[in-house]
């Protein structure tokens, strides 16, 4: 059974040991059928750094961050809905994070958000190996790649024939349905 965790996190920079997670979106995937989404907006660690230009890419203001949930509501919150999926008590029943750009980016904020709060059982939940879709997107577009001008997610989606909602973008939800519509368009292949 391939238990996949299709995530998305928003973030105050881009250094995860200085910067806080503020919102962590995406779904629950088990054998190609989504069971949950999940929409969590969390506020940054009180010692995080928040850089204003991420924010404004993140399409969130300072004052609307501070008010969100705090990190050990949204921790337990997060790890409860994990726990109706997977048994982390069972070592061979986990989820794949995947991701566009995942592993160079978000594994390691969620990791420390976990590490954050006082968790150190991150691998109870998750494989060591995610899935990334850019990783993935890159073999099937090494053809096309020198005319694309970047691999972000919506200059991938839109090379794969998907339609992109540029208002949309970096929101967490928007951004993880175009990663897992990518994701099984490259196994469709």
């Amino acid at each position: 059974m391939a238990k996949i965790l299709f995530y998305d996190l928003e973030t105050t920079g881009v250094k995860y040991w200085k910067n806080s997670i503020h919102q962590i979106a995406g779904c629950i995937d088990i054998d190609g059928e989504i069971k949950e989404y999940f929409d969590f907006r969390v506020a940054p660690h009180p010692a995080a750094t928040i850089d204003t230009e991420a924010l404004k890419i993140g399409g969130v203001t300072l004052e609307e961050i501070q008010a969100y949930p705090d990190m050990k509501t949204v921790h337990k919150q997060f790890t409860s809905m994990l726990s109706k999926y997977v048994d982390r008590f069972n070592r061979q029943d986990k989820f794949f994070l995947c991701g566009f750009n995942n592993m160079g980016f978000d594994d390691k904020f969620l990791r420390n958000f976990f590490e954050l709060n006082g968790d150190t059982y991150f691998g109870s939940f998750f494989w060591a190996n995610s899935l990334d879709v850019m990783c993935l997107a890159s073999n099937k577009l090494l053809d096309t790649r020198p005319s694309m001008v970047d691999f972000k997610l919506k200059t991938v989606a839109g090379t794969m024939g998907l339609t992109i909602d540029p208002e949309k973008l970096h929101d967490g939800r928007y951004d993880i349905e175009l990663t897992r519509q990518i994701y099984y368009l490259l196994n469709l292949l």
